[in-house]
């Protein structure tokens, strides 16, 4: 518990008191935000202002935690690592998309397919390394089971070792995939993407805690073992969460509008990574169409806007996608949008820790 709340503290404090001398630096070596030109005219004014953002937040995020890990002089299991693997992996992708805008001074980066490569090559290695480093009981970090509030009975090795592995690779790269990009999706308008991250992560602190309380494993009462949980090192992914968020929530301080500092694709694409390895370290990867609800709704509403656009060959149902950019251009202001998406977001993980404990209170 120490652990946790010194991760928090020492996370929010990074970013909140450090990332003005980052903007400074990050104007100094020309990373500005480029704005695409079919945008809302109203965020044309936006052009310029500092990016990659994500830098600030990963650092807070590794800094703090392995401080707070040696200065309680806790034990780092594989399960965490695991998370910032997937962070840091996807924050490299991201940063090299928005090094090349930068540097190219335009508003694309990275081609779609480069991209989904490199998401692929960070979450392949990934998911062969989640289902290595079994603990003395043999549970491995992440299973080869579907899981939504625990694993179903759907194993990917019924199909045998080597198809069901590969099966699982895929299903993971499929998943880390449209998590980080969803994210990224939502990232338009000034603290969007990261208040609903801070939601989203945060409910991780939450499950995890709960899951460390109720392992099968980890000292709880075994004289229900229905109700206990098969995860391994729950309790050190709600500290790796409780660092990400208290990063999210400094940074937020900055990313408010009006945005001193964007997140840019480094942080988006490390934030959705990481919140999709939470959910499949801690055996919760279907009740992220709950947890991470507002970016579906974002990735939903681009979809279903192409696709109808193709069907009726030029209609649109929506003024712009993504959604929040339909909202603006109907009149709404960027923070009543912001706030209003953020109470949407917010009911919806709630709805998703509701069901995880009610999942528990049915056993």
């Amino acid at each position: 518990m120490r652990a946790l709340l010194i991760a928090g503290a020492l996370s929010l404090c990074f970013t909140l008191f450090l990332t003005p001398l980052f903007i400074k630096l990050f104007k100094k070596l020309g990373w500005g935000q480029f704005i695409r030109d079919d945008g809302p005219e109203s965020h044309h004014s936006k052009r310029g202002t500092a990016t990659m953002g994500g830098i600030i937040i990963i650092l807070g995020t590794l800094v703090s935690y392995f401080t707070a890990m040696w200065v309680t002089g806790e034990h780092i299991p594989a399960s965490p690592l695991l998370v910032l693997y997937m962070m840091v992996g996807l924050g490299l992708v991201g940063f090299i998309d928005d090094f090349m805008k930068t540097r190219n001074q335009r508003s694309l980066g990275l081609g779609g397919w480069s991209k989904v490569a490199g998401q692929v090559v960070v979450a392949g290695s990934f998911a062969w390394l989640a289902i290595q480093f079994p603990n003395t009981h043999g549970v491995t970090p992440a299973s080869t089971q579907i899981s939504f509030l625990r694993d179903l009975p759907i194993d990917f090795m019924a199909l045998g070792i080597i198809a069901g592995t590969i099966l699982f690779i895929i299903w993971i790269c499929l998943l880390v995939t449209a998590t980080s990009n969803a994210v990224n999706v939502t990232d338009g308008l000034d603290g969007l993407a990261t208040g609903a991250s801070i939601l989203s992560i945060g409910s991780f602190i939450i499950i995890g805690f709960w899951q460390s309380n109720q392992a099968r494993f980890g000292g709880s009462d075994l004289a229900d073992l229905a109700k206990s949980y098969d995860v391994r090192d729950p309790l050190d992914l709600a500290i790796v969460a409780a660092a990400i968020v208290g990063g999210l929530i400094g940074f937020l301080w900055w990313n408010t509008s009006p945005a001193k500092i964007f997140l840019g694709d480094t942080g988006s694409l490390a934030i959705g990574g990481a919140l999709a390895a939470l959910a499949i370290l801690s055996r919760t990867e279907l009740l992220l169409v709950l947890i991470g609800g507002l970016f579906v709704i974002e990735t939903g509403s681009v979809i279903v806007q192409r696709a109808y656009f193709k069907i009726t060959r030029g209609k649109r149902i929506f003024l712009m996608s993504p959604i929040h950019h339909h909202f603006e251009l109907k009149g709404w202001a960027e923070v009543t949008v912001v706030v209003r998406f953020w109470i949407i977001g917010g009911l919806l993980v709630a709805a998703g820790v509701g069901t995880f404990y009610l999942e528990w209170l049915s056993r």
